[in-house]
């Protein structure tokens, strides 16, 4: 019997129109859910729908002048917020329930109803900083779900697979011990933070981990960064909840980076990370990136599989990348720095 797996999404809230040509757009939704399809889990799906964050969830990450700005930005009919982020007269509605639909998956996975959960929302997260949004990212979804839990004294893991950094949920937890924040990014990309050097304030030493990453690597250099860093030090912060910014932009079909990773380098991870969540489940997937709508149909499908124990395998595990070597050297960096700072 296959295991459930939550999915939580905001597509009957979307309303966040980007413009034709703009990369985050309102089809990836339906990409990520056409993975399901295609991975053959309608059985062992439960779907929920999303709710708007309260301005109380919001302003535990976010400033609320800032939301109040944003507020009022789009409603003025929004426009470019920056370079690379767009808004809409819908995209604070939008928001609202793409920042909403972690805390849906928390309280139903808190009832029991399954083990892990999938949140395919729009629009993404985890560049946006407490004070502004960017990045194509308006609420930090995945950080506005972790403070949520580390109030209520939960110890929170998060890993960010996205091919760029997580810039704002680095600062939202920069100096907070009750959370875990490791991100593996290509580096130098966009937007230019996450060297292995930038390891946590002074009350939370060495709970930022940075393994920046050079355009190139495969998925034997993730590999071994779980192997030899992540795992050993979700293991000694013991998590009761494991995140995930799941962005699967660096696959090497994408158009916006050039990391080589295919579904089944995602596969992989997945397997992964559940394996560093308790016993009784507690985790919890966020799509952040993805922009190639093939690629990101494999990729939720094979992810997908995984939490659901299905077979689902539409590409093989990557390896042997032309930078591998200087990826490896990468861990090896980023161990080194946090052992500077914790010893």
């Amino acid at each position: 019997m296959r295991s459930p797996l939550l999915v939580v999404t905001n597509q009957q809230h979307d309303s966040h129109d980007t413009g034709s040509r703009h990369p985050e757009c309102r089809p990836r939704t339906a990409a990520a859910l056409a993975g399901l399809a295609v991975a053959d889990l309608a059985d062992a799906i439960i779907q929920r729908d999303s709710r708007p964050a309260t301005p109380a969830e919001l302003v535990t990450v976010h400033d609320a002048t800032y939301l109040e700005g944003l507020q009022k930005f789009c409603a003025s009919g929004g426009r470019a917020l920056d370079p690379d982020t767009r808004v809409s007269g819908g995209s604070w509605e939008t928001a609202l329930n793409a920042a909403g639909a972690g805390l849906v998956a928390i309280e139903t996975l808190d009832r029991g109803d399954a083990a892990a959960a999938l949140v395919l929302a729009r629009p993404p997260g985890h560049h946006a900083l407490p004070d502004r949004g960017m990045g194509f990212c308006l609420f930090n979804n995945i950080a506005v779900a972790a403070a949520h839990l580390a109030r209520r004294g939960e110890r929170v893991l998060i890993v960010d697979w996205d091919v760029h950094h997580g810039n704002g949920t680095q600062e939202a937890f920069w100096n907070d011990d009750r959370v875990l924040f490791v991100s593996m990014h290509q580096y130098p990309h966009y937007p230019g933070t996450g060297a292995a050097c930038e390891t946590g304030g002074p009350d939370a030493p060495g709970l930022t981990i940075n393994v920046p990453l050079p355009a190139g690597s495969s998925g034997d250099v993730y590999r071994t960064a779980f192997e030899t860093l992540v795992g050993p030090t979700a293991a000694e912060f013991e998590p009761t909840w494991v995140l995930v910014s799941a962005g699967f932009d660096a696959h090497r079909d994408d158009p916006l980076a050039d990391i080589l990773l295919t579904a089944g380098d995602f596969a992989d991870m997945t397997r992964l990370v559940r394996d560093l969540s308790p016993a009784d489940g507690r985790l919890l997937l966020f799509l952040e990136g993805g922009y190639n709508l093939d690629a990101l149909r494999k990729s939720v499908g094979a992810t997908a599989s995984v939490l659901c124990e299905g077979s689902f395998a539409p590409e093989r595990a990557s390896s042997g990348g032309p930078a591998d070597d200087a990826g490896r050297a990468a861990v090896r960096s980023a161990i080194e720095a946090r052992r500077i700072v914790t010893s």
